[in-house]
């Protein structure tokens, strides 16, 4: 293959399994932070997530209502996307190294998810303030218990909320510090 077909495929592969990833984060997000299970985005969040943690959640138990099912979903998914780049780049990885990229992988991910709600959260702010929104329900759902932290030691300054700024710079600088190889960012 040449280098332009292998940079498509790599494209390919790590955002599919970006997505998948993702919205298994956000099914065990959304059930850590409690949000309205009945909300059209969680609902979208639960279906395209049930087929991999169903048969799962027949066998591993929840724990104070989290399905930990979703949890162990994300990992395998995160270890099976370590072996298919590690193929892809022919790198020889063992199992232990695989497992800890995984993980590695989640925290990433887990890292991105939250710039990415708390940067759309700031958008919606600014243009539909005061409506009624499905996503920004969701948004605030996740995002809130973080910013409400940080608004303890930055008050809103002048009506301006600083916190979803501060919050994701310090996000942005532990994504460098996360010493995951660059293809399996």
């Amino acid at each position: 293959m040449g280098a332009n077909t292998t940079n498509a495929l790599f494209f390919l592969v790590t955002t599919l399994f970006d997505l998948y990833m993702g919205a298994l984060l956000m099914r065990v997000l959304l059930q850590v932070v409690r949000a309205d299970f009945y909300n059209p985005l969680s609902q979208l969040v639960w279906k395209v997530t049930n087929p991999v943690v169903m048969p799962m959640s027949r066998v591993i138990p929840r724990a104070n209502k989290i399905d930990i099912a979703g949890g162990v979903a994300l990992l395998i998914v995160a270890i099976i996307y370590v072996a298919v780049v590690g193929w892809m780049f022919s790198t020889g990885i063992s199992l232990p190294s695989m497992v800890l990229y995984a993980v590695l992988k989640c925290a990433v991910l887990l890292v991105n998810v939250y710039s990415l709600t708390l940067f759309t959260q700031a958008i919606l702010s600014w243009v539909g303030s005061g409506v009624s929104n499905p996503a920004a329900n969701v948004l605030f759902s996740i995002n809130e218990p973080l910013l409400r932290r940080v608004r303890r030691f930055i008050p809103p300054l002048s009506g301006l909320d600083l916190s979803p700024m501060v919050v994701i710079l310090a996000l942005q600088v532990l994504n460098r510090l996360i010493p995951l190889p660059f293809y399996f960012r």
